[in-house]
């Protein structure tokens, strides 16, 4: 251990403490029905009060089952074996989860231990509202009145950052965006203030602001009250900004556990070193751009576009007497053939929105948008019917947008159906089998369900379904977020083989300005529903005007815990100067 963690783990009268959970020759296997299948493979590890521990590796490596494990939250048909010890906040009793009975690990969840999930849509029950499902964790565990658990839910909204939190504790989830789902999911974590904190993927589907403003909150948990981090996460610029020590796990195994420093500076496992040379930078997507321009037919930038807003205008009625919200409020861009478009911003920022209007999914209320030659402001939906074999979309959340009754080769052969391409899945199978391969997963994964795979690949299998029909536009909400860097990695370049061989259009809405660096033509900056700044990615990443496009990149983290370090106090300088 460094000297750092050391010093951050040691009591008021400076002696050691002792670690507040310790994971010794850890095994869990799953029941198949085509056996047993090995998840983790004798992994030991330890965390001490107030460390944060980083647990990285690709998708199916075995991190979120270790991290499951902590809370005893393994399904029926799991085995796990060794022993993972769980100490309380002060010290005053152990328990072994692997072998406590229901009635204690009920009372070790929320107030010992407490886990941020890794996607909040499934994680959040629809039917009630947020502040009730907070509440519901708090007088589990206290004798507290209704009065008292809310004000409670409406203080730890407010500090994982809601807006108006005395209004939103009574909202549903349906009514926040994907990375307000997640700060919620968070602030339950947090509530009871838990000796350990398991966060598996906290910031997937955060923007870079708030992901900074979360990684402030998680690290303020740390160094106020001695909070032990887990953390799980595929964003090595995260495990910089935040982590104590790494472990680096592949194929259930942990192949290489150091300090931070000294992993991202002297990484000694051949897995490792492939891992950060995998992770996107701003300032990759120079090169790349320039030579997508080259390669531009004449007379490219005279071609009609196959996406063109003007003034558009998106507008969410109110209810009950309620305003309405506008989500989108006079933006013009457009999207010619083979061209990329990146669309970044804030959660709430109107990105989202745009891309379903897009697609037909999102009605528009004021100016134009014109699809692939249709007008969508007023469209009638058996107008628009035949076009929508031409256009693909990879939703944000690969877990809620499948249909978990459906076998994934099926959920990929779905578009192929509906559209009369084949008359049945089975039929199908042949370009679902060539889908699946294309985006790295094998072909006998298409008998699974959703459930049974991880969220990167469940991700994959997401951007195989949009590009079943080969469409002319490709609308892709935030595709690489539950990808490891590794995968997204190849992902990208997947991405880009296709683009470049089937010439399609498309736009790339993701908070990860690096990601969008590499792929993107040109950006365009949303915020608060308006374009505050748009152009190539030298321009607007390389040299931003807008005050806001400087914030964001300031917050984006880097892969180098020194660099990443002094990136963090100049953020607190812009915070400070406004």
């Amino acid at each position: 251990m460094t000297d750092t963690a050391t010093n951050s783990v040691r009591s008021a009268d400076g002696a050691p403490r002792a670690d507040i959970v310790t994971i010794t020759d850890l095994d869990v296997s799953f029941s198949t029905d085509a056996g047993a299948v090995k998840a983790v493979d004798g992994v030991s590890l330890s965390v001490a009060p107030g460390e944060v521990l980083a647990i990285v590796g690709e998708s199916g490596s075995g991190k979120t089952v270790t991290a499951k494990t902590l809370l005893g939250l393994l399904p029926d048909t799991a085995i796990a074996s060794g022993a993972v010890i769980l100490r309380s906040k002060d010290g005053s009793n152990e328990n072994d989860v692997l072998s406590v009975s229901g009635a204690t690990l009920r009372a070790l969840r929320g107030s010992d231990v407490s886990m941020v999930f890794q996607e909040p849509s499934t994680s959040l029950n629809p039917v009630y509202t947020v502040g009730w499902q907070i509440m519901e964790g708090i007088r589990a565990h206290g004798t507290f009145s209704r009065a008292e658990a809310k004000q409670k839910a409406i203080e730890i909204l407010g500090r994982v950052g809601i807006p108006n939190p005395e209004e939103r504790v009574n909202y549903y989830p349906h009514q926040f965006s994907g990375g307000q789902k997640q700060r919620i999911i968070i602030a339950m974590a947090l509530v009871l203030d838990p000796g350990l904190i398991v966060a598996d993927e906290p910031t997937t589907a955060l923007d870079v602001t708030v992901q900074a403003e979360i990684l402030d909150l998680l690290r303020r948990c740390r160094d106020e009250f001695g909070t032990a981090i887990v953390l799980i996460t595929h964003n090595m610029g995260v495990v910089a900004d935040l982590a104590d020590r790494v472990a680096v796990m592949y194929q259930g195994k942990v192949v290489e556990e150091a300090d931070a420093q000294t992993l991202f500076s002297n990484p000694q496992a051949d897995y490792t070193k492939r891992l950060l040379a995998s992770v996107p930078h701003v300032g990759q997507g120079i090169v790349r751009a320039q030579a997508r321009a080259d390669a531009r037919p004449a007379g490219w930038a005279e071609q009609a576009p196959v996406v063109v807003a003007d003034n558009l205008r998106i507008e969410y009625p109110g209810r009950f007497g309620k305003t309405g919200f506008t989500a989108v409020d006079g933006i013009s861009f457009s999207i010619r053939p083979g061209e990329v478009l990146g669309l970044v911003g804030e959660s709430g920022s109107g990105k989202t929105t745009t891309g379903r209007a897009i697609a037909g999914l999102t009605r528009v209320t004021g100016g134009s948008l014109q699809v692939l030659g249709h007008e969508m402001n007023g469209f009638r939906e058996r107008r628009f019917r035949g076009l929508r074999s031409q256009i693909g979309f990879v939703f944000q959340d690969p877990a809620s947008s499948f249909n978990p009754l459906l076998t994934i080769a099926d959920c990929v052969a779905e578009p192929l159906v509906v559209h009369g391409r084949a008359p049945n899945p089975a039929a199908a199978r042949a370009r679902v089998n060539e889908l699946l391969e294309a985006v790295q997963l094998p072909r006998a994964y298409g008998d699974r369900f959703p459930h049974e795979l991880s969220g990167g690949q469940r991700q994959r299998a997401s951007l195989a379904r949009a590009l079943a029909l080969e469409p002319a536009l490709l609308i892709a909400d935030e595709p690489t977020s539950a990808l490891d860097v590794s995968v997204q990695a190849r992902v990208l370049e997947l991405f880009a083989e296709l683009q470049r061989e089937f010439g399609f259009a498309a736009l790339f809405i993701s908070h990860d300005l690096a990601v969008v660096d590499i792929l993107a033509d040109r950006i365009a900056v949303l915020y608060r529903g308006k374009i505050v700044e748009e152009g190539t990615g030298a321009e607007v990443l390389g040299a931003p005007k807008d005050l806001y496009t400087q914030r964001l990149l300031a917050s984006l983290p880097v892969p180098d815990p020194a660099q990443q370090a002094l990136r963090r106090e100049g953020l607190r300088r812009l915070r400070a100067a406004g």
